[in-house]
């Protein structure tokens, strides 16, 4: 009886011994799954109340579903017109900052100049001041030069400003450990430097340039703190939210936020596998060519083979 006794208690004890081991070896991945279950867990109750139908101007309290607002997603004009002013401010500040934050990168990576140093430690300045900080120096200093008018045109420089910083430090990382030898075998093959740059260099930081643009995009499309002071007028997506929970957030909000997130999700997964592509190309190495004969075949050996 006593042994019968003992052999259910090890038995446990070696059960709890495993699922401690497991959980020593697999710590990381299950912290991991906790962070990522815990940051989705507001977009989650996004996407649930998207398809609630409340009976007020508040969508706080779950009263049943529909897809109404679904079918409505822009029937607000006001909703429409504001996403639509921050979809091209953060089409124009992406393409802007991308173009001049991928060239900022290359001088910085590949060419010593006086003040380099002072610039690389500039470009993290705008990253590191707080939001408040930054737009009341930019709104003191649109007052000041009192041109042009707080508006679309103040909010554009504003998001350049800050989104350059993020370009530079996303392509300034895939050029550090870029191969130089692939642009001087382009060179003694005859290419010109714009040709080098146009067909070998910016195919290769192609993902670093697309990943920054991405970063451009959703900073760009999500501030309110920098917009908030120099907008004047002009309501963007994110100002209309801030305005709109004063007097209750209407459902079509959470449509288009879930819609946003969809295509910047989609967005992600493609650059995602675009680096992953590179990557497998990069691995690819060409087959050695077969060594050739330092004597040719007599003659016997050739009629012996036929």
């Amino acid at each position: 009886m006593s042994g019968a006794r003992v052999a259910p208690a090890g038995g446990r004890e070696g059960r709890a011994a495993r699922a401690w081991r497991l959980l020593r070896e697999h710590a990381v991945t299950v912290v991991a799954a906790l962070v990522v279950v815990y940051m989705l867990i507001p977009i989650a109750v996004i996407l649930m109340f998207s398809f609630n139908d409340p009976a007020g101007r508040y969508n706080f309290t779950w009263v049943g579903f529909t897809l109404e607002h679904w079918r409505n997603a822009f029937g607000i004009p006001e909703l429409t017109s504001a996403l639509w002013t921050s979809v091209r401010l953060a089409l124009l500040a992406t393409a802007v900052s991308t173009a001049i934050g991928t060239l900022m990168a290359l001088a910085l990576v590949r060419h010593r100049f006086f003040g380099r140093r002072a610039a690389n430690f500039l470009i993290v300045i705008p990253m590191a001041t707080p939001e408040v900080v930054m737009g009341a120096a930019l709104l003191s200093f649109f007052l000041i030069l009192n041109a042009p008018p707080l508006g679309f045109q103040t909010l554009l420089i504003a998001h350049v400003m800050f989104c350059i910083s993020f370009v530079v430090v996303v392509v300034r990382s895939r050029l550090i450990g870029f191969d130089r030898h692939l642009e001087e075998a382009a060179q003694d093959l005859g290419a010109t430097p714009l040709q080098t740059f146009r067909l070998v260099t910016l195919p290769l930081i192609m993902p670093g340039v697309l990943g920054g643009a991405m970063l451009a995009f959703a900073l760009s499309i999500d501030d309110f703190v920098i917009s908030n002071f120099n907008s004047g007028t002009t309501v963007t997506f994110p100002l209309y939210i801030f305005g709109a929970a004063q007097r209750g957030i209407p459902v079509e909000v959470n449509v288009i936020a879930m819609i946003l997130f969809g295509a910047t999700a989609a967005a992600m997964a493609f650059v995602t596998w675009q680096q992953s592509r590179a990557k497998q190309m990069a691995a690819v190495h060409p087959q050695p060519e077969p060594a050739p004969l330092l004597h040719p075949p007599s003659r016997e050996v050739e009629q012996s083979v036929e």
